[in-house]
C-alpha cells in the first residue's frame, strides 16, 4: 500500500483542484444569473411618461434575451433584453434597423422563433408578453411594432433602444393608436401578420406566432415539439372540451373557429403555399378578416386523420397536417376566465388569450390584471403615489332571497343585478367625492368637462397581487355604517378601536368631507357596505355630470328572442323609475347603447 500512496495523493490533489475550479464556475454563473435577474426585474422595464408618446410609424422590434447557456445557438455579441446600453454609447444609425434572415437566425433556437406584433398603444402588453416568456426561459423572440414606413419615429426607436430592446424596421404602414375590432386599421394589422409569416417561412424557420394580448404561463416549446409531423398547430374558440388530458383537441368535434391568436407553423411546402395564398387572398379584399380567410382556406379540405395516435388531420390541400391545440390549456378568455376549464380538468395552462370579452383593450388589460398576470409599474399599486387620495373598497351585500328564492328568469336576473348596480353607483359617488381610487370595476376615459372628474379604478384582486406593497395594506381603515342617533353613532373623525370608524348612514357630502379629511394619509378605506351610504352631491352641476358619467358605465343584456332591438339595457338609476321592468328599448332615443 505504501507503494501506491503517491498515486492516491496525486488523484486526491486532482479531485480537490477540480472541485475548486468547478465551484468557481458555478458561483460565477449564479452571480451572473442573479445580476441578470435583478436587471430584468428592475423598474427600467417600464416607460416613463416622457417616453410614452404616440408616434406615426412602424418597426419590427427584435427582443434579444441572453439567459446563460440556454441560448447556445445565438450570438454572444447581442445585448440582453432589459440591459441598458453603456453610458456614453451612441445609438446605431436608423438605416441599420432592418429585418434580415441573418437577424432572425440570431434569435432562432432549435430552428424556432416566437413572434408577436402590435403598435405603440399596446406597449404594456408587449412588455408583459416579453417578460412572461423570458421568465419562462424562452429567449428566441421577435416582436413586430407597427408604424408608418418612411417616417421612422426616432423617439420611439430611441426609447426602446435605451431600454435594451433593439428595434428593426418592417415597414408596416400602421397607426400607433388603439385599433378597434373590425376597423380598417384592425384588418390592416392582420395583414401584417400574414406578410411576416410569408416572409419568415421561406427562410426555413419554424414560427410560433401569437397576438400581444396572449400571456404565456408555461413554456410552450416542449409541447409543440411533441408533434413534429404537424405543419400547423392552431388554437381555437372551442368552449366545450373534446379531451380531458393535454392531447390535441379532437378535430372532428371542434365546431368553433380556428383562432389565429396562437398558432405554430413549420416551413413545409404545404405551409408555405398556404401562407402565400392566404396573403394574396387578404391583399385582394381589404374587408376580409384575416382569421376568416385562414379558416376558409384550411377548411377547404378537412380530414381524414393522419394516424390513430397524434390527433393530426389532413387539411387545406390534402397534404397539410393540422393539429388543434387543446382549448383547456391554450386558453381563450372564456375557457380561462369564465370556465377555468384547466382547473376543472386539473391541468396546467400554457397560455391565456384575452378573447370572449367585449370592452376593447381596456377590458383585456383589466382581465389580465384581475388574474394577476399583467405587469404594471410600482406606482400602480400605490394610488397615493400618483394621485391625492388612496384606495376605496367595500363589501357588497346580496340578500340570499335574490340568489336562491323563486324562478330563475329574466326578471329575477335583473332584480339581482340591479341590487348590485345601486351599490356600485353609491361607491362611485363616494369615490369621486373623496378623490380616491375604487377597487371594483372597469371603466373607460370620458371628457371631464362633460362628465365631471374622472373616477379611477383598480381590479378586485389588487390587494391579493404579490406586487402590492406591504405599506399599502398596513395603512387601512375599516368604516362600519351605523344608524344615526343610535349609541356610538356620532359624527366623529376618531376611531372607536384600532383601524375602525363608525359612520352614520345617509350622510351628506359635507359630512363625508368633514370626517374623512382627517384620513387623507390612509392608503385604503374599506366600507362595510354601500347600502344607503350617501344622499347625493350638494352641487347640482356636479350631480348632473356624475349621473351622465355613470350612466355610460352600464352595458346590456342579450338576447331577446324575435325582437328588434334584441337587447335590454342595464339602468344604473333603475330605482328612480316607478314600476321599472326589464324590456328592450322602445325607441331609438331610449337605446343609449347607440349613443
Amino acid at each position: 500500500m505504501a507503494n501506491y500512496k503517491p498515486v492516491f495523493l496525486t488523484i486526491y490533489a486532482a479531485v480537490v483542484v477540480g472541485v475548486v475550479v468547478s465551484s468557481f464556475y458555478v458561483f460565477s454563473a449564479v452571480y451572473s444569473s442573479s445580476s441578470s435577474s435583478s436587471s430584468s426585474s428592475s423598474s427600467s422595464l417600464w416607460f416613463s411618461p416622457a417616453q410614452n408618446q404616440v408616434s406615426n410609424c412602424s418597426h419590427l422590434t427584435v427582443v434579444n434575451v441572453s439567459l446563460g447557456s440556454a441560448s447556445q445557438t445565438q450570438s454572444k455579441s447581442m445585448m440582453p433584453i432589459w440591459e441598458v446600453p453603456p453610458s456614453g454609447s451612441k445609438m446605431p444609425p436608423l438605416k441599420t434597423f432592418k429585418l434580415t434572415k441573418e437577424l432572425v437566425q440570431q434569435r432562432v433556437k432549435d430552428n424556432v422563433v416566437v413572434v408577436t406584433f402590435g403598435n405603440y398603444a399596446f406597449m404594456d402588453f408587449i412588455l408583459t408578453w416579453v417578460k412572461h416568456l423570458t421568465d419562462l426561459g424562452v429567449d428566441n423572440l421577435l416582436v413586430e411594432l407597427n408604424c408608418d414606413a418612411g417616417a421612422m419615429d426616432t423617439k420611439m426607436v430611441e426609447a426602446l433602444y435605451w431600454k435594451g430592446v433593439p428595434v428593426f424596421d418592417m415597414g408596416g404602414h400602421m397607426s400607433t393608436i388603439d385599433v378597434g375590432w373590425g376597423s380598417k386599421a384592425f384588418h390592416k394589422m392582420g395583414r401584417q401578420k400574414v406578410i411576416l409569416i410569408d416572409a419568415i417561412l421561406p427562410m426555413g424557420f419554424e414560427i410560433l406566432m401569437c397576438d400581444t394580448d396572449v400571456v404565456w404561463l408555461k413554456n410552450p416549446l416542449p409541447y409543440l415539439a411533441r408533434f413534429p409531423e404537424a405543419d400547423i398547430l392552431t388554437s381555437t374558440d372551442q368552449v366545450v372540451p373534446t379531451v380531458v388530458d393535454d392531447s390535441l383537441d379532437n378535430w372532428q368535434q371542434v365546431g368553433a373557429a380556428y383562432n389565429i391568436g396562437i398558432f405554430h407553423w413549420r416551413p413545409s411546402n404545404s405551409a408555405k403555399q398556404l401562407a402565400r395564398e392566404w396573403k394574396e387572398l387578404l391583399l385582394a379584399d381589404a374587408n376580409l378578416w384575416d382569421q376568416n380567410g385562414f379558416n376558409d382556406l384550411v377548411r377547404r379540405q378537412l380530414g381524414p386523420s393522419v394516424d390513430e395516435e397524434s390527433g393530426l388531420a389532413y387539411a387545406y390541400d390534402g397534404n397539410l397536417k393540422l393539429g388543434l391545440l387543446p382549448a383547456s390549456i391554450f386558453c381563450s378568455g372564456h375557457t380561462y376566465f369564465v370556465q377555468a376549464m384547466y382547473q376543472q380538468l386539473r391541468l396546467e395552462p400554457y397560455a391565456v388569450h384575452t378573447t370572449f370579452q367585449y370592452a376593447g383593450t381596456e377590458g383585456k388589460r383589466h382581465r389580465l390584471r384581475e388574474a394577476m398576470v399583467f405587469y404594471d409599474p410600482p406606482d400602480y399599486y400605490d394610488a397615493s403615489e400618483s394621485y391625492a387620495g388612496g384606495f376605496l373598497t367595500f363589501n357588497p351585500s346580496i340578500p340570499k332571497s335574490l340568489l336562491l328564492d323563486g324562478e330563475h328568469n329574466l326578471e329575477s336576473h335583473f332584480d339581482l343585478v340591479n341590487y348590485q348596480i345601486k351599490q356600485i353607483r353609491t361607491a362611485l359617488a363616494v369615490t369621486s367625492l373623496l378623490n380616491r381610487t375604487l377597487v371594483k370595476t372597469m371603466l373607460n376615459e370620458l371628457p371631464e368637462d362633460e362628465f365631471g372628474p374622472p373616477i379611477r379604478i383598480r381590479e378586485y384582486s389588487l390587494f391579493a397581487n404579490p406586487s402590492m406593497p406591504k405599506k399599502v395594506k398596513e395603512s387601512w381603515l375599516d368604516v362600519n355604517f351605523c344608524q344615526e342617533g343610535s349609541r356610538g353613532c356620532e359624527v366623529s373623525n376618531s376611531t372607536s378601536q384600532a383601524g375602525v370608524l363608525k359612520f352614520p348612514k345617509r350622510s351628506s357630502e359635507e359630512t363625508y368631507k368633514t370626517v374623512f379629511s382627517s384620513f387623507k394619509d390612509v392608503k385604503v378605506i374599506q366600507f362595510s357596505s354601500m347600502q344607503d351610504a350617501f344622499t347625493g352631491f350638494a352641487d347640482k352641476s356636479r350631480e348632473d355630470k356624475f349621473r351622465k358619467r355613470v350612466k355610460a358605465y352600464t352595458g346590456l343584456w342579450c338576447c331577446v328572442e324575435n325582437h328588434t332591438p334584441g337587447h335590454i339595457l342595464y339602468d344604473i338609476y333603475w330605482d328612480e323609475k316607478p314600476n321599472w321592468k326589464p324590456k328592450p328599448p322602445q325607441t331609438p332615443e331610449e337605446d343609449h347603447h347607440l349613443l
